[in-house]
């Protein structure tokens, strides 16, 4: 039912939202710094170096979250041909891709004062980078192509083929002798990070997914702007 949602209806909800999500970011990510820079110990390794974590963790976390919905609304949207779902990708991408940026540098910056380089082919790191170029190929095809069939089905090509990369970013530590440290944080077993630490590490995240909440809305609100003066009435 989502494609015959009109724009008109979407617009006057999502058009309002920015300023409420705003508001609420810089409030979470004021109480996150103030965790992780000033209140949370220091690690009795890495000492100060450690709150790089609470910026790279969370970076990381909503990159690989964005891309597996981008890839679940991709295949969802071309198998039931529901053009919002692509617009709603298009819209979440650019967040997706910034954050892996922003992962792969406070990587490098951390790994400077704990590996004593900047850089190494590592299967974590080297799996993140592979993660920005199909994060990067996915922008790039809504550049190239203008007809929508086409682009649906590129996009959608590209975030399947990419998806097979986010298990590997997850288990490579496991899977293979790393230089990056075994994850701090389980689901389904006892957490290795102590709570003075794991608190500020889910507010940031909980930042983090704020902002990224918000670029969408700003970009999807310039989507059906597009659409709209297209004179297209629905998705």
């Amino acid at each position: 039912m989502f494609k015959y949602f009109e724009p008109n209806k979407i617009f006057s909800i999502t058009s309002r939202a920015p300023k409420y999500v705003l508001i609420l970011f810089i409030i979470v990510l004021s109480i996150g710094l103030l965790e992780a820079l000033i209140l949370s110990p220091e690690d009795y390794k890495q000492s100060h170096s450690v709150r790089i974590m609470y910026v790279h963790v969370p970076a990381a976390w909503i990159s690989l979250g964005i891309f597996s919905t981008i890839t679940l609304l991709s295949v969802i949207g071309y198998i039931f041909k529901i053009r919002n779902f692509f617009i709603i990708s298009k819209s979440l991408a650019p967040s997706g891709f910034v954050f892996n940026i922003i992962a792969l540098v406070t990587g490098s910056i951390w790994g400077k004062p704990t590996w004593g380089t900047w850089w190494a082919w590592d299967a974590r790191i080297t799996s993140m980078l592979i993660l920005a170029l199909f994060y990067l190929l996915y922008l790039i095809s809504w550049r190239i192509y203008q007809n929508d069939d086409k682009v649906f089905k590129i996009s959608s090509i590209i975030t399947i083929l990419g998806i097979i990369n986010v298990p590997i970013i997850k288990y490579s530590v496991d899977w293979w002798n790393t230089l990056h440290q075994p994850a701090s944080i389980n689901l389904l077993s006892k957490s290795s990070i102590h709570t003075s630490m794991m608190l500020p590490l889910m507010i940031m995240t909980a930042a983090f997914a704020l902002f990224s909440i918000l670029i969408f809305l700003m970009k999807y609100n310039t989507e059906l702007i597009k659409i709209k003066n297209k004179g297209l009435d629905r998705l």
